[in-house]
């Protein structure tokens, strides 16, 4: 039977950011189930860079469905977590039970990967003050109040922790998380 992984995400989430990692860790031969605040069909968005805008921009994205909500996920039956980015994190860091699994996923030291705005959670439940980190590069005060030592680069790994900045990092993202994953939760 192959390792489980969860993609915990919601409204506004960044869609390549949820699709790449589902489909590259099914490619890989992990069973990957996404969760969100209720099952239902999710709707995610495209954050791009256009010139002459101060930041990034926003348009409708994907669709996907959710197969559980958080209050039904039982963190032991994965053996690691995805956490994307966009806009959800932003709410999602409210979650009760959503904060019940992050905290269930580093206090057993399974492997988490984290993309953009994602570190944003991993914040809200004090999971990352000592640890080395990157970000989407706005995050960076936040990353250091939450106790962080922030790196601008690609991919950031500290332990079973892999960080990216955003979606033009999924290569270097998923190629360091998968070594964690070969190692600590093989297909």
């Amino acid at each position: 039977m192959p390792a489980k992984i969860l993609i915990v995400t919601g409204d506004a989430a960044e869609s390549l950011e949820v699709l790449y990692p589902y489909q590259r860790l099914r490619e890989e031969g992990y069973e990957v189930h996404i969760a969100a605040p209720t099952r239902k069909t999710l709707r995610f968005v495209v954050h791009d860079f256009e010139p002459g805008f101060d930041t990034y921009t926003e348009k409708p994205g994907y669709t996907w469905p959710a197969d559980l909500a958080f209050a039904e996920v039982d963190p032991g039956e994965y053996a690691a977590i995805v956490i994307p980015g966009g806009r959800a994190p932003e709410y999602l860091r409210n979650d009760p039970e959503l904060r019940k699994i992050l905290k269930a996923f580093f206090d057993s030291d399974k492997p988490v990967a984290q993309i953009c705005h994602g570190p944003l959670l991993t914040a809200a439940v004090d999971s990352l003050r000592g640890r080395r980190v990157t970000a989407y590069p706005a995050l960076e005060p936040d990353m250091q109040a939450a106790g962080a030592g922030f790196q601008d680069v690609e991919a950031v790994v500290d332990g079973t922790l892999v960080s990216a900045r955003a979606w033009p990092d999924h290569p270097a993202w998923m190629r360091e998380f998968l070594k964690v994953l070969r190692t600590k939760a093989p297909a």
